[in-house]
């Protein structure tokens, strides 16, 4: 089925298709505001286990195949580890060190490292705008996570004040949420290009509900061993916050995510992917009173103009290509036409005419 952007219909066609990146955008808020109140892993297990039971419903109800074979259930079970397991894992301890906004643009930069991977493992071309993408990408993330002290330090000081750090400073760097958040989208990044293996084996809709509840399960077994005290602050509007981050920003938002790409629209849903740090930028703001600074912005403003790159490398090369070359563009369909034409003339040339008199050309004085 497909969704059919008509007149009467193009605003809710419209946000339907925002909504997964409204949705997820909207979860990082909730779950900043919840951290305080709880532990990293905990929140990690409860934002997939949950979320893959509904999956999974919705996938019966569906009639969607249950998995089946070891070699489903051998990449399902890689895929829960690296986008289940550590995506989340990363995803929420960093958001202890960081905003939610950051965070959000961080881990939304993940097209950069999908585009990287797809070139090395399937060949996939990268092209110009891709590699412009690629080079924004870097140094907006730079620019967000390394700080402005050590900005404004290489700045001032060149190249040398490199030397002259201490080792303890670039270990901070790894300590930073940012950069946990970095290591959540390069998690994100490898289950992104791991599901063109698992959807040879598995239906893709069945095999991310299995996939959140097998990474959400020792998510919630190392929060028994190494946490304590996971509910014991969780207020009645913290347990609201992880009921959306749960409902909406996991199990519906994925749910629209794989009924639009399954429909045709995968190219409408790419283009649309900076729209998640915006709204987590936007609502950070509101209310979690989340400020950032003009380096930051900087960054931002680089990191989405990359992702928005690597997105639409295809589209805009070609419509480079169409640009530049336009005559050959309408002499290629000239000659298109011509060859139709001939073909078309060949054809009628091969029927079978009858020629038949009318009886006042027999007689025309009748």
């Amino acid at each position: 089925m497909q969704l059919k952007l008509t007149e009467s219909r193009l605003p809710l066609a419209t946000m339907l298709l925002i909504a997964p990146f409204f949705l997820w955008g909207t979860a990082m808020v909730a779950m900043k505001g919840v951290i305080p109140n709880t532990t990293p892993l905990f929140m990690a297990g409860v934002r997939l286990v949950p979320a893959g039971i509904l999956v999974l419903i919705a996938a019966f109800l569906m009639g969607r195949p249950q998995p089946k074979g070891w070699a489903a259930w051998l990449w399902i079970g890689l895929f829960a580890l690296v986008d289940g397991a550590m995506f989340q894992g990363f995803l929420a301890f960093g958001l202890v060190r960081t905003t939610a906004g950051l965070g959000s643009v961080m881990i939304d930069s993940q097209p950069l490292a999908v585009a990287l991977l797809s070139w090395w493992l399937y060949g996939e071309q990268i092209n110009f705008w891709g590699c412009i993408g690629l080079g924004a990408g870097v140094l907006g993330i730079t620019l967000i996570g390394v700080g402005d002290e050590l900005v404004f330090n290489l700045l001032h000081g060149g190249i040398s004040t490199v030397g002259t750090l201490q080792i303890s400073s670039i270990f901070q760097l790894f300590e930073n949420g940012q950069w946990l958040m970095l290591l959540a989208a390069l998690s994100m990044a490898v289950g992104t290009v791991t599901i063109r293996a698992v959807c040879r084996y598995a239906d893709p809709v069945t095999a991310t509900g299995w996939h959140m509840i097998l990474g959400g399960l020792p998510l919630f077994a190392l929060s028994g061993l190494w946490e304590s005290e996971q509910w014991t602050n969780i207020d009645s509007y913290g347990w609201m916050a992880l009921g959306y981050s749960t409902v909406f920003g996991s199990a519906i938002a994925y749910g629209l995510f794989f009924y639009f790409a399954s429909s045709g629209s995968l190219t409408s849903l790419s283009s649309l992917t900076f729209l998640t740090p915006v709204f987590a930028l936007l609502f950070g703001s509101i209310f979690l009173a989340e400020v950032l600074s003009p380096l930051q912005w900087t960054g931002v403003a680089l990191t989405l103009v990359s992702i928005y790159l690597i997105n639409q490398r295809d589209a805009l090369a070609q419509k480079w290509r169409s640009r530049s070359q336009p005559e050959a563009v309408s002499l290629s369909a000239t000659t298109s036409e011509l060859r139709q034409l001939e073909a078309s003339e060949r054809q009628l040339a091969q029927l079978p005419l009858k020629i038949t008199e009318s009886s006042e050309e027999i007689l025309p004085n009748r």
